[in-house]
């Protein structure tokens, strides 16, 4: 009786140890390619420091990690930004909240003609891309640097009728966004995602304006709703948020990742 008794309470304790690591274990989702990378120093920095485990889930697509997210599948995904958050969460009714920020990876504007936006003369022709959420990026940025004025600056859909006042005669192309980096030689500048503007050897260092931390579309990690302040969360938001990450995503991204959690 005396040796069974032991062995339960050696199970019990063995259990709750098992237990206990559980709870110091979280899945968070990326998307396969350099920002997993950088989400594993991350992952290093949350192990050392909070004795935390990270578990990183990759997926291929931009749809399946909310998914996973809501139905419990994961603690967290860092892989978006707050517009399509928001789109998402409006089109499925998923019960998500933001827990930190990442970074931006910025759309600049470009020239072969000019070294700066106070060279652009009167009438330039400025190329943007044609899809609604990056021309919007690029008219607002317009707008806050005073080229232009919108009617609501807050619309993350902007176009070109959408401007309330063209006080230097800008003319607008909208083109498709991967041709951008092409047709720069023929317009005065473009503005290009950095998705397309890094494989064309276009560093963010030479953009005439670009994004900063202050962007709408500062990539976000994200949780379901009531677990921002889970204390497993806060640690990894912590880890995330370091100067090692920084320097992990200035080799990956070469100037194309701005941390968005400083102002």
């Amino acid at each position: 009786m005396h040796k069974l008794i032991i062995g339960s309470l050696t199970a019990l304790a063995l259990a709750v140890n098992v237990a206990n690591a559980d709870t110091r274990t979280i899945k968070v989702g990326t998307v396969a390619g350099p920002e997993t990378e950088v989400m594993e120093v991350a992952v290093r920095i949350a192990k050392a420091e909070y004795d935390l485990n990270v578990e990183i889930i990759e997926f291929t697509d931009y749809v399946t990690p909310n998914a996973a997210l809501a139905d419990g599948s994961l603690d967290a995904n860092a892989y978006q930004h707050e517009p399509y958050l928001q789109a998402m969460v409006n089109d499925r009714g998923y019960d998500l909240a933001i827990a930190g920020r990442t970074f931006v990876y910025p759309i600049g504007a470009y020239s072969e003609k000019y070294d700066s936006i106070e060279e652009l003369p009167d009438g330039a022709q400025i190329a943007l891309p044609n899809d609604p959420s990056n021309e919007g990026r690029a008219l607002i940025l317009m707008h806050n640097k005073g080229l232009i004025t919108l009617n609501d600056p807050s619309n993350l859909e902007a176009t070109p009728i959408d401007i309330a006042d063209n006080p230097r005669n800008f003319r607008f192309r909208e083109i498709e966004a991967a041709q951008l980096p092409r047709v720069l030689p023929d317009v005065d500048m473009a503005f290009i995602n950095n998705t397309f503007a890094q494989p064309a050897g276009l560093s963010l260092d030479d953009a005439l304006i670009k994004e900063g931390p202050e962007s709408p579309y500062v990539n976000l990690i994200a949780v379901r709703g009531g677990d921002e302040e889970r204390e497993d969360i806060r640690q990894l938001v912590s880890a995330y948020q370091r100067d090692e990450v920084i320097e992990k995503a200035e080799e990956l991204f070469k100037g194309g990742a701005v941390p968005g959690w400083i102002e």
